[in-house]
């Protein structure tokens, strides 16, 4: 009896251990992502402050995408060697060093610099936290692992956005603020990281670049694939980068609560959408993500030719809900057909494609803005997203029947 006790009382602690191991990798990856979003709802305001337009904007949100595609590349195997908390206690220290950038934000250069350390904080935990979470989920909960992944990813975006726009609307020094908040929660996860198991058993033999590349086994799953991440990240982007300007310039509402508010909601119902419907099959995950997202864009040319915020948050949580299904789908998908020693090569691809159309297309849409005008551009941008978005629905039948 004395032995059945000391082991009871042995699994429940591994059991609390475990759980709080998840809770602190889940509150870690979430902070992190929050401050990369922090800036969205203040570009308006930077514009006035600095005197850029809307192409510099885009420039600025862009270059974000270019640290992620440099994390992943650099950073994308570095925790199978060094461990999963030396990478992550990385990603925080880049993330705490953007938001000081930014609190100082007395230069553009700075802005710059912040974007492009908060892309590589991103990209490191785009890479290294998910499979974090993943490891540390108590046994038996690996699924609810899965989506806490997904939800700290994604929504840890959206929060990002939500809790800067309300930060910057009712708390003083509107420019501050925000970053200071991020910056005392980040000092609190890089304490978190303390309780986060780490499993990984690597040494230094096995520190390399993560090279993108495409398995043959997945070429034609990842070209089915494509459209989707293509869409759904150039749609992310065009909200994240324009859409403070729009809701300002169009709509005429200056409200950074309000621009948080319409941010957030794309963001939020990407994370919903992949928690709530991951157990439909790929097709329909598929083919319902794609017409949502294509129903989304023909709502945003709605809300700007009726100068509607209402349309337009609708257009916000289409888009958002129908950007969740497709990745989510395309990734498992490509995973599942990958041999697993070249998974993390083709996520990276996959990834690295995503942000690269984050960038482009929200840097084409900045300029174009300059020469029609940022509503004859979103609608341009608009058309476009849903005509892939159409193209896409051919390879559907690529994916598991339904």
């Amino acid at each position: 009896m004395p032995e059945e006790t000391v082991s009871d009382g042995q699994g429940s602690r591994l059991r609390a251990a475990s759980v709080w191991g998840l809770a602190a990798a889940v509150y870690v990856f979430t902070v992190v992502m929050m401050g990369t979003t922090l800036p969205t709802p203040l570009y308006p305001l930077y514009e006035e402050r600095f005197g850029f337009g809307t192409a510099f904007t885009t420039q600025l949100f862009a270059i974000y995408a270019v640290g992620v595609i440099g994390a992943l590349v650099v950073f994308g195997r570095l925790s199978d060697g060094l461990g999963r908390r030396p990478v992550l206690s990385l990603g925080v220290v880049f993330s705490i060093a953007s938001a000081v950038l930014f609190l100082i934000g007395s230069h553009i250069g700075l802005l710059l610099a912040g974007r492009v350390l908060s892309g590589l904080a991103a990209g490191i935990f785009t890479s290294t936290a998910t499979v974090t979470v993943l490891e540390n989920a108590p046994a038996g909960r690996e699924r609810l692992a899965g989506s806490l992944a997904t939800a700290a990813n994604m929504g840890g975006l959206g929060l990002g956005i939500l809790s800067s726009g309300l930060l910057a609307r009712f708390a003083p020094a509107p420019l501050l603020t925000p970053f200071l908040v991020n910056a005392i929660m980040l000092v609190i996860a890089g304490v978190a990281l303390i309780l986060v198991r780490d499993r990984t058993r690597g040494g230094a033999s096995d520190v390399r670049l993560q090279l993108p590349g495409i398995p043959a086994s997945a070429k034609r799953m990842f070209l089915a694939a494509s459209p989707g991440a293509i869409t759904g990240f150039a749609v992310c982007g065009l909200y994240s980068a324009i859409a403070p300007s729009f809701i300002g310039q169009t709509l005429h509402v200056r409200s950074t609560a309000v621009t948080g508010v319409v941010v957030f909601l794309l963001f939020g119902a990407s994370a919903t959408a992949q928690v709530l419907l991951r157990g439909l099959s790929d097709r329909r995950l598929i083919i319902g993500g794609t017409v949502t997202m294509i129903v989304s864009m023909g709502a945003l040319v709605c809300a700007l030719m009726a100068g509607s915020l209402p349309v337009l948050i609708v257009s916000a949580v289409l888009a958002g809900a129908g950007q969740g299904l497709v990745f989510m789908t395309g990734m498992r998908a490509i995973t599942a057909v990958t041999a697993p020693e070249r998974r993390t090569e083709a996520t990276t691809s996959y990834f690295i494609l995503a942000y690269v159309f984050m960038s482009v297309p929200a840097i084409g849409a900045g300029f174009l803005a300059a020469e029609v005008g940022l509503a004859n551009a979103t609608v341009v941008f608009a058309v476009a997203v849903a005509s892939v978005c159409v193209a896409g629905l051919a390879g559907a039948r690529r994916f598991a029947g339904l």
